[in-house]
């Protein structure tokens, strides 16, 4: 599996890095066109997505960076080398969340609303940019056999053949349920939901899938004993959980 696509003037460009690219391309179509939904100005989310997009990359790769330091501490140079992977998620999340918060108080911006306008849009690029880790071999499963391969189409047992075994190809198991999980989001959207319930969903529906998906990974970022994704997405969970109650609680009154 060969993670470079091509050369430019001799500089690599890698399939990671094209895959995000495009997820993130898509994920902004997909953005005017939810905005309409929820009576945005996509010029003033157009704003808002300058400013996020670089600061959730900035703390996806802070986040990585802070769990893996006895190796990055010993390779500063490596720190701010994105191209090969080390972007995580959850930091990625919280980065874009907090980042647009407080341009949507500067712009007066309903926070809730634009949080609902670009969930789809997040999982979708989720869903794509995972197929980075494919061509980087990484974000594997530990070893299966042969036999349980076998059940996936060649491509997919030729990528997971990794030092003469066959690996758990979690990061398709991943791109599949976030698909899934946008499906269900992109149908609620359509729906008369209380502001900010799309968003608490995507967190909590998410954060389902990647806590029992992180179980079979060989890479978690740990702390102590402990997966820290899997600590995340519980609190995501509960955290999507609670709001989503809170919210419609509130609607009922209101009504």
């Amino acid at each position: 599996m060969n993670p470079i696509a091509f050369y430019v003037f001799g500089i690599p460009i890698r399939w990671y890095g094209i895959l995000i690219s495009i997820g993130i391309m898509i994920a902004y179509f997909l953005g005017s066109k939810q905005s309409k939904i929820y009576h945005l100005d996509f010029d003033e989310v157009t704003d808002i997505f300058i400013v996020a997009l670089p600061v959730s990359i900035l703390c996806a790769r802070l986040y990585y960076v802070i769990f893996e330091w006895s190796y990055y501490s010993a390779n500063p140079s490596e720190i701010l080398n994105i191209r090969g992977g080390g972007l995580a998620i959850h930091g990625g999340i919280l980065g874009a969340v907090i980042s647009s918060y407080i341009m949507c108080r500067v712009k007066k911006v309903d926070f809730l609303s634009l949080l609902d306008t670009i969930a789809p849009s997040f999982i979708l690029a989720q869903a794509i940019g995972r197929w980075g880790n494919f061509f980087n071999q990484e974000a594997h499963g530990g070893m299966v056999s042969k036999e349980f391969i076998s059940h996936f189409p060649d491509f997919i047992q030729k990528g997971m053949f990794i030092d003469g075994a066959y690996y758990h190809p979690t990061f398709l198991y991943e791109s599949m349920w976030n698909l899934i999980v946008f499906a269900i989001l992109m149908i609620l959207s359509r729906k008369n939901l209380e502001k900010g319930s799309i968003f608490y969903l995507y967190i909590m529906l998410y954060s389902v899938g990647r806590f029992f998906i992180e179980g079979l990974r060989t890479d978690s970022l740990m702390l102590g004993s402990l997966r820290m994704a899997q600590v995340i997405s519980i609190i995501f969970i509960l955290l999507g959980f609670t709001l989503l109650i809170m919210s419609n609680k509130k609607k009922s009154h209101i009504n």
